[in-house]
């Protein structure tokens, strides 16, 4: 997090946010009941499960609840 935010969908706030930790967990789940069937470590290399490539985390603006990408809240702040 590296200076100001603003929300680019209310376009008022600057000071309440909520930040959202992303902690991907790769699971391998039964195709037909939807339990899962496996918790798949991060080092174990699986070719036919590619490793989460997201952001680490998220920004809600607490004012209109909109999610998105720090970096959006990050461009929008720098320009108002």
């Amino acid at each position: 997090m590296h200076g100001p935010y603003c929300c680019p969908n209310c376009k008022t706030n600057r000071t309440r946010f909520n930040i959202i930790r992303q902690m991907p967990q790769a699971v391998k789940m039964d195709p037909r009941t939807g339990e899962v069937v496996d918790v798949l470590a991060d080092a174990e290399p699986n070719p036919l499960h590619l490793a989460y490539r997201g952001p680490e985390y998220r920004v809600q603006c607490a004012v209109c609840g909109l999610i998105e990408d720090e970096r959006t809240f990050l461009k929008f702040g720098e320009h108002q």
